[in-house]
């Protein structure tokens, strides 16, 4: 990680946080969390930034001398304590192939790779209970498919960049799909609502069709 982040103004409560890059700034996250300041009455983290609003009361000015202290180095240990959620697929993606040939895997190496890290939920987006799913394996980072498919179902899981992610709703998309799972990625009746916040943790698990 290198540099410091910068602090930039954002309204009369809230101060953006811009970092190098998502990893920096999940670790900046992480860290904010796990340090729980007074001040800090929510964190909203981004793609290359986290937006950071005030607690009731709190000058904005005592909020970023809070941020100015944190360091996405400090947030490492404190995100390898975030929850772990395990989530079933079924590895029958229609661009599965085509995800193989691009990474120059066999199939049952990607399927191997998808599950054999530790992704986190960097942040959220698109869709309620999307979560972006930043991993360690680089051999994984493809391109978007040049052409967007009108509907993906609810469910399948797909590759976009350096992120994974699993659609929540029936939605058009132009990640690369492959996978699905049954499970609930937004729920209304449960607490939070969404199965994949932002900090957590996830591990994919092969089932069977």
């Amino acid at each position: 990680m290198t540099g410091r982040p910068e602090l930039l103004p954002y309204g009369d409560r809230a101060v953006l946080v811009e970092l190098a890059s998502t990893a920096e700034a999940v670790s900046y996250a992480a860290a904010l969390r796990a340090r729980g300041p007074v001040e800090v009455g929510e964190v909203v983290p981004a793609a290359r930034t986290v937006l950071v609003v005030a607690d009731d009361g709190v000058p904005v000015a005592d909020l970023r001398q809070v941020l100015a202290e944190v360091s996405p180095e400090q947030g490492a240990a404190a995100a390898d304590d975030s929850p772990v959620v395990e989530v079933p697929v079924t590895y029958d993606g229609d661009d599965l192939a085509d995800v193989a040939e691009l990474t120059g895997l066999s199939v049952e190496a990607v399927v191997a790779a998808h599950t054999g890290q530790t992704w986190r939920v960097a942040f959220g987006g698109f869709a309620p209970g999307f979560g972006y799913l930043l991993g360690e394996d680089e051999r994984l980072h493809v391109p978007r498919r040049a052409e967007a498919r009108t509907r993906v179902p609810a469910g399948a899981v797909g590759l976009a960049g350096e992120y994974s992610g699993i659609y929540p709703r029936p939605s058009p998309g132009g990640w690369q799909l492959i996978g699905r799972t049954d499970a609930a990625l937004w729920d209304l009746g449960r607490d939070p609502a969404a199965l994949l916040s932002p900090g957590v943790r996830v591990r994919f698990v092969q089932v069977a069709s």
